[in-house]
């Protein structure tokens, strides 16, 4: 149970509701996420509205900005986010064995060339971003535009402030993506 209490789409102002709705439903299983955030409704419009606004112009591909939220997660331990992104990368055709390898990239049956790219840029963006040396972003711009490395660095830096977020207040995965007991 999260340490603070749940605020319900119906007691969000006006302007604010259609994003929690549309974030807590159509992002992904986001409620329990959402109904913590809404305690302060600037952070439901901005932060999850950029998300859904980021998702819907597809820069990144998708696989992409997956692999590394759960790479942040899984480096960072967020239980709750690695149960909520991890089943979306099955769809990228990874298996949920592969995701929980994820961290294990240099040698994964499962990641090509620029899955593996992706996953050591969040590791050295998630644990040492002072050290990523130039040579790093000379490969990235073999692969991505610098409009979509600065997109996939924001992503990586915003799972992170997420990982801290949800394990800070406690929030708990939603029923369908936790594990059978």
């Amino acid at each position: 149970m999260a340490r603070v209490s749940d605020v319900p789409p119906d007691k969000v102002p006006a302007d604010v509701r259609d994003v929690y709705l549309k974030f807590a439903s159509g992002y992904g299983p986001f409620r329990n996420q959402v109904g913590v955030f809404a305690h302060v409704p600037s952070s439901v419009k901005h932060l999850m509205g950029m998300l859904l606004e980021l998702r819907e112009q597809k820069n990144v591909p998708f696989r992409y900005i997956e692999l590394a939220i759960v790479t942040v997660s899984k480096l960072n331990e967020c239980h709750y986010c690695v149960a909520q992104h991890a089943p979306l990368l099955t769809v990228e055709g990874i298996s949920s064995g592969g995701a929980e390898r994820v961290l294990d990239y240099q040698n994964h049956p499962e990641l090509d060339e620029i899955d593996r790219l992706v996953v050591e840029y969040t590791i050295q963006v998630t644990n040492t971003p002072q050290q990523i040396r130039d040579r790093m972003f000379e490969r990235l711009r073999g692969h991505f535009t610098e409009a979509q490395i600065v997109e996939l660095t924001l992503r990586i830096a915003l799972c992170g402030f997420f990982n801290r977020f949800n394990d800070a207040l406690m929030i708990d995965a939603e029923a369908e993506t936790r594990a059978p007991a």
